[in-house]
């Protein structure tokens, strides 16, 4: 159940332009529910890449992805995906370029990765959201988290290229 936030009264789904929307029954104010803005960072080394297992309290818990995490409300994106990396490794990473944008129709959560540069003499540590962080030969990957995964890495591996 959502609530209005303008008058805090209960919302009913009605369709509004073509799409079943929240609406007030109080006051009729239209509830758009907006996209939650995430970060990946892709960090390699050599021919290695920096793999973290998910905390059991994330989406698809025990399985590998990159570093990742929410944008907080107005933190800037680029800041975000700095932040996420050094939360969840350890690491201060030099952010490279955004390696695309990832949506699908039905998921609520948009992901902007980003390439980045890691110093080869400062050492991982899992933190945040992952339970461990380990490097992986590219050519060697363990069973990755999320479909995009691979196409990720497959972007950042072009840009070095």
């Amino acid at each position: 159940m959502l609530f209005c936030q303008r008058c805090g009264g209960r919302t009913e789904k009605r369709e509004i332009e073509g799409t079943i929307r929240p609406v007030c029954g109080s006051c009729g104010a239209v509830v758009y529910q907006d996209p939650k803005l995430a970060v990946a960072v892709v960090m390699t080394r050599g021919d290695s890449v920096l793999l973290g297992v998910r905390a059991g309290h994330t989406r698809n818990p025990g399985a590998w992805s990159f570093p990742a995490g929410f944008v907080e409300r107005g933190e800037r994106v680029e800041d975000a995906a700095v932040r996420e990396a050094r939360e969840e490794t350890g690491l201060s990473v030099t952010l490279g370029p955004l390696l695309g944008v990832w949506s699908e129709a039905g998921e609520p959560v948009v992901l902007l990765a980003y390439g980045a540069v890691v110093p080869s003499e400062h050492e991982s540590e899992a933190g945040d959201d992952l339970d461990a962080v380990q490097w992986w030969p590219v050519s060697a990957l363990p069973q990755l988290a999320f479909a995009h995964d691979t196409e990720i890495l497959a972007a950042w591996l072009r840009h070095l290229a």
